[in-house]
């Protein structure tokens, strides 16, 4: 079983997560699935995430889902440390998820319970994720309390860290005061790694953050270094710099395609030979004019020759 440095290692820096790919008649492209395993490995990742929503568990069945992560755990084949994802399962799902996991060799499990109508307490939810901890280290991601508040999702991490050594690592969504605050807390005992933005981990690290959610690993991997190697030097107006010139442009531009940033993510895999633009209907793929215009804006921001 991994241990809490190890995977603390694997988190520090920036993180890519898998965009799951399709093919345009909705079946998984298990062939991209694997290119884009090896780029982010050439890329520098020293973990290969999945999560419900990048990696689109959340329109996948159950056997789609537990063939994603056999084949992500299979090809990286130990070159990284894997991280699988379960998707609202209830304990007894997640329990038998947990199993799967462990067996086919992933190393952590980012657990997301169901929060329907609140109906969970900080204590059914620690209760939730210690049990999941018997069986395979745990990773909280924490848009699971964005609608129950930032108190409510302060206990949950508080009473799980007590009870059981097995929570590794938490990925944060929720940012702001409570990722500050949250880091306060847990960052000691656990890896905490920011979702999303550079930004998000600029925040978080005065804190205590090992590491972030990177977009640009997964297709230009020098942006991600150049970021990480300004502000690991104490160099924060280049990491500063990183973020005004490249990332707040980049994501204001993306965020508004039809289907939204996630739709332009999976374009630029095309755009970079890594996978087709498509994803599972009902989700929206852009078109070939909005693949002209997403590949006009990489090259005038010098992200794509």
């Amino acid at each position: 079983m991994i241990s809490k440095a190890d995977v603390r290692s694997a988190l520090t820096g920036p993180v890519p997560t898998i965009s799951t790919p399709y093919l345009e008649s909705g079946e998984i492209d298990y062939k991209a699935l694997r290119n884009i395993i090896d780029f982010d490995l050439q890329a520098g990742a020293k973990a290969i995430v999945l999560t419900a929503g990048d990696s689109h568990l959340i329109a996948m069945s159950d056997r789609e889902i537990s063939d994603v992560t056999k084949v992500t755990t299979e090809h990286v084949n130990s070159r990284a440390m894997v991280v699988a994802a379960d998707c609202y399962y209830d304990t007894k799902q997640a329990i038998a998820f947990a199993k799967y996991s462990a067996e086919v060799g992933t190393d952590v499990l980012m657990v997301l319970p169901p929060n329907w109508a609140a109906s969970g307490t900080a204590e059914t939810f620690a209760e939730h994720y210690a049990t999941i901890a018997k069986i395979i280290p745990v990773m909280i991601v924490t848009n699971v309390f964005t609608s129950r508040g930032i108190s409510f999702g302060l206990e949950t991490v508080e009473r799980t860290l007590d009870r059981t050594d097995n929570l590794v690592s938490i990925k944060d969504d929720m940012c702001g005061e409570f990722a500050r605050k949250l880091a306060l807390l847990a960052h000691e005992r656990c890896a905490l790694w920011a979702g999303g933005l550079k930004q998000n981990h600029m925040n978080m690290a005065p804190y205590g953050v090992v590491g972030y959610l990177s977009t640009f690993l997964t297709f230009k991997p020098e942006i991600a270094h150049r970021y990480w190697n300004a502000w690991t030097a104490g160099d924060l107006h280049g990491a500063i710099g990183v973020i005004r010139d490249i990332d707040i442009p980049f994501f204001d531009f993306i965020a508004g395609f039809p289907g939204g940033f996630d739709a332009a993510m999976h374009g630029i895999l095309e755009l970079y030979g890594l996978a087709g633009r498509w994803r599972p209907k009902p989700y929206y793929s852009l078109t070939d004019a909005e693949m002209e215009r997403l590949a006009d804006f990489l090259i005038r921001k010098a992200l794509k020759n």
